[in-house]
């Protein structure tokens, strides 16, 4: 069993309450035992981070960039290490924790050569004898608090970028995934020789956590946050961040769309349907919500993914499944809350509930009884005004509803308010362009589903799902740089612009006789 704690400055901080970490899967197994700080230990952090932050920003550029390829080679070299942490902590299936491990390394292969490519412009001046230039300047010392569904890809989005620009780090992993947040600082400190107080870990619950950024905030400490989580925690800290006149970068929760047109292939379909919405038992912000079926192929597309459904190996995450448990306790008593959001008018054909020997699924894989393991439900004949249909549903369960015309189907994709992910099926490319045209959210896959993120393309939602934010690739520098403009006039006297300018005379008026 791991003994973890907080990391500040690069010594390891008791707290007082501890906890244990277990097994999702078997529930008795107990993977780590954290102890958690509070308030003071997170304003410790910030304060660490503060002090080591002008030194790091100092190390060149391209030097900065090649201690993320070291982190990055140093993730390489413990992929299935890491990757056997996560499928034990939290549940996830160990081919898909192989490929989250693979995104903090796809995220260290594209930055590493940022360092060399932190471009500024030279920009023409107005006046003679003078010039202009722009700078990216690092933010400073930045909070980073991140859900524990993607322990370890999804704070790379963060960290990596941040690191990278200059910037230090307090990071609040989630409370349930210790073990795979202790090993993943560990191989960044060590992998990339960062300095101590560059990159502090503080393991702390939600209030105190809030409380810990409050006050570092009010005293000057942290100049940027960086969030993952629920869209009602995202507006807390979205407005915490307001009152001190920065916006925070929020990827929030999701309400997935996925449309089926009477173009599509439906084999297809069914088969991105199924691994959206029940890979990591259904417990990603782009999970499926809602499948929106033109109403000529609804019933077609229904049994098959019924049965697909039916069919799909469920159980032991270290074994070929395609769903394991939800990852904690309280995840599956809010699942159980959203199954009490079915209502008579819905259509489920299948089982629904904690996979019990009462309450068996046919070819379970392993022991249902040792962890936390529920039915995928498929719930048809959801419509607007369902909370089913409205709201974010963490966990293996998918809602199915019909469309008559192009324009409806838009309607519905857009009608929960959300605006992460999406997803249409159809092999016609006026729709495939129609409905990007009138889609709301930051994402859009055309045959694919409404989960897979690489690391070059930019990540993140509107609406309920976030405030415009984008991480990854190049996009994400906006969120951990501040550009700086520099005038240089080398004239020897006072050039003021818009006032001194130079002007040719000319007559636009002019006529051709």
């Amino acid at each position: 069993m791991k003994q973890v704690a907080s990391i500040i400055g690069g010594r390891p901080v008791p707290g007082g309450r501890t906890a244990a970490s277990t097994n999702p899967s078997r529930l008795d197994e107990v993977i780590a035992e954290v102890s958690f700080g509070d308030a003071a230990t997170f304003v410790a952090a910030a304060e660490s981070a503060r002090k080591a932050q002008s030194a790091w920003a100092a190390v060149p550029a391209p030097v900065r960039g090649r201690a993320i390829a070291q982190i990055g080679r140093a993730v390489e070299g413990n992929k299935e290490a890491l990757a056997r942490i996560v499928t034990a902590e939290i549940g996830k299936p160990y081919a898909e924790a192989l490929g989250e491990v693979q995104e903090i390394i796809d995220t260290c292969d594209f930055f590493l050569g940022e360092g060399r490519r932190l471009y500024g412009q030279t920009v023409p001046s107005e006046m003679s004898d003078k010039q202009l230039f722009t700078f990216r300047r690092p933010v400073g010392s930045v909070a980073v608090i991140t859900a524990g569904n993607f322990p370890v890809a999804v704070p790379s989005w963060y960290i990596v970028p941040a690191l990278l620009a200059g910037n230090t780090i307090v990071w609040k992993p989630a409370e349930y995934s210790p073990a795979a947040s202790s090993a993943f600082h560990e191989i960044f400190v060590a992998g990339g020789g960062l300095p101590d107080g560059v990159f502090n870990i503080v393991h702390a619950g939600g209030p105190d956590t809030f409380a810990g950024l409050e006050q570092s905030l009010e005293q000057g400490l942290i100049d940027k946050i960086g969030f993952t989580g629920s869209s009602a925690v995202g507006r807390e800290v979205g407005g915490l961040a307001g009152r001190h006149l920065q916006t925070a970068c929020l990827e929030l929760g999701g309400k997935n769309p996925m449309v089926v047109t009477p173009a599509a292939d439906l084999d297809l379909a069914v088969e991105g349907a199924l691994f959206a919405g029940f890979g990591t038992a259904g417990q990603r912000c782009t999970s499926l919500g809602t499948v929106i079926v033109h109403e000529s192929v609804h019933d077609d597309f229904l049994a098959r993914y019924n049965a697909a459904v039916a069919a799909a190996p469920v159980g032991d995450p270290t074994r070929d499944v395609v769903m394991g448990p939800l990852m904690d306790a309280r995840f599956a008593e809010r699942y159980e809350e959203f199954l009490s959001l079915i209502q008579p008018h819905h259509r489920v054909q299948a089982q629904r509930g904690r996979i019990t020997a009462d309450n068996p699924r046919e070819g379970f894989v392993g022991d249902p009884t040792a962890g936390l393991f529920y039915h995928p439900v498929v719930v048809d004949g959801v419509r607007p005004g369902d909370r089913i249909f409205d709201e974010e549903t963490f966990g293996p369960i998918v809602g199915v509803t019909s469309y008559r015309d192009f324009t409806e189907a838009i309607e519905l994709a857009n009608a929960p308010g959300y605006g992460l992910s999406s997803a249409i099926y159809t092999n016609d490319a006026r729709e495939a362009f129609g409905f990007r045209d009138g889609i709301s959210a930051g994402m859009l896959s055309i045959n694919n589903s409404t989960s897979g993120a690489e690391a070059h393309l930019p990540f993140g939602g509107n609406g309920k799902s976030g405030n415009g934010s984008r991480q990854s690739g190049v996009w994400v520098l906006d969120q951990f740089t501040r550009w700086q403009s520099v005038n240089w006039d080398y004239s020897g006297r006072l050039q003021k612009a818009q006032m001194d300018t130079a002007a040719l005379v000319g007559n636009p008026g002019f006529k051709l006789d």
